[in-house]
């Protein structure tokens, strides 16, 4: 599967209802980690809008950091994890669910579908295949 296929999946995953935000990014990701998809989704479900619905960190951003700690077995993840959030705020506009949604502004920044879109091409610009 290309890049371009998994960011439109997992697009599809968060549009159509089947997985929050974070479990949609892990899920295209699947092939490539040694952790069953059940466990995955089990352990991306608190992140679903803005971790805890608490509105901060993007969702889909936190499962391409997951996707990115499993992948570097935990080594360098803190400057791989940077890297990510900076290429995912220059295409979304911000990091903060609330801010990416438009809460208080009236004025969306990024949809969801497009953040979860956004997090897995920012993933292929860190992890060129």
């Amino acid at each position: 599967m290309t890049l371009t296929e998994r960011a439109a999946a997992a697009a599809e995953l968060k549009t159509t209802g089947q997985c929050n935000c974070t479990q949609s990014v892990v899920k295209v990701f699947e092939d490539k980690l040694p952790v069953e998809g059940d466990t995955l989704r089990m352990l991306a479900a608190g992140y679903a809008a803005g971790m805890g619905c608490m509105e901060s960190t993007c969702g889909a951003l936190i499962g391409a950091v997951m996707v990115a700690g499993i992948l570097t077995d935990g080594k360098a993840t803190p400057r791989i994890s940077k890297e990510l959030l900076q290429k995912f705020e220059a295409k979304c506009g911000a990091t903060i669910c609330k801010d990416l949604k438009g809460v208080g502004t009236g004025k969306p920044l990024c949809p969801c579908p497009e953040c979860v879109r956004n997090a897995v091409l920012a993933f292929g610009e860190v992890f060129p295949d």
